[in-house]
């Protein structure tokens, strides 16, 4: 879908975009090429779209000839991707919040993969919701802000580093990311963008049981990012089990959340999560 074809449909429909909803369409068909090209689709992969908008992904992912699932919250939107793949049996268009409907739709996604230009406004509770997912894709390929995809390739001890890039890479390595220059979408996003490609580990740090947990720990220890992250956990675990666990992951008693390396978070949680400490 080139630029003027996407002005078309919006012209004869009478579109107004919503910037709320992140309705910034990216047309550049070379970046759409690489965003398909990160996948490295295997035979048996499913796909999920989250956001099509117009269809210009949509278009190349059903090109494959692989199923896909695109949820869509615009009904105007959905009208025109209903008709521009009519004759595409392997679409499955759900109109939907997608946000809500993951969370409201547990599924096993571990022959999926998302591949999206995600809307900005709930790009990184999406993520954290699939990552937290017991069975989560086979891979990520998502345009987010640029801002987003520093943060999930943030190093420990940095400022970007955080609850976000440690749900997530709990789950997933970071395996490579190109920018996408504003121009590329229309409307132009007042931000700068990337896509990111995320690859399920193959050997998860935390067992589907131990992720809810992982998780708490996390989000708790990052509530207040200046305060030392025993003072935060010792309000939910008692002291002798906190002072156990953070000595046999080597976290100093001072730590702070953001010099916790991702593994290290792993193995706190299954300290934290295991029998009583012995005293």
């Amino acid at each position: 879908m080139t630029l003027s074809e996407m002005r078309r449909w919006i012209d004869q429909r009478g579109l107004q975009l919503t910037k709320s909803l992140g309705q910034n369409f990216l047309h550049d068909g070379n970046q759409l090429r690489r965003i398909v090209a990160a996948a490295a689709f295997q035979d048996d992969d499913r796909i999920l779209e989250i956001g099509p908008g117009l269809g210009p992904l949509t278009e190349l992912l059903l090109a494959t000839g692989r199923p896909v699932r695109a949820l869509e919250l615009d009904a105007r939107l959905c009208e025109v991707l209903r008709e521009r793949f009519a004759q595409s049996p392997n679409l499955e268009l759900i109109q939907t919040d997608a946000l809500r409907w993951l969370q409201q739709n547990p599924a096993d996604w571990s022959s999926w993969k998302l591949v999206a230009n995600l809307p900005y406004s709930v790009g990184s509770p999406i993520l954290v919701e699939l990552a937290l997912n017991p069975t989560p894709p086979r891979a990520i390929v998502a345009t987010l802000q640029l801002e987003v995809v520093q943060r999930l390739l943030a190093a420990p001890d940095t400022s970007a580093y955080g609850v976000l890039t440690v749900l997530v890479g709990l789950q997933f390595d970071a395996t490579g990311h190109f920018k996408i220059a504003r121009d590329c979408f229309f409307p132009a996003p007042d931000v700068d963008s990337a896509c990111v490609t995320l690859v399920r580990r193959a050997q998860p740090l935390l067992p589907p049981a131990l992720v809810p947990i992982g998780a708490q720990i996390v989000k708790t220890a990052f509530s207040q990012r200046r305060k030392m992250l025993r003072k935060l956990l010792r309000t939910q675990w008692p002291e002798d089990r906190l002072t156990a666990a953070l000595a046999a992951c080597g976290i100093a008693e001072t730590a702070r959340a953001e010099t916790v390396p991702i593994p290290t978070w792993a193995a706190l949680t299954r300290h934290l999560a295991g029998p009583p400490a012995q005293i």
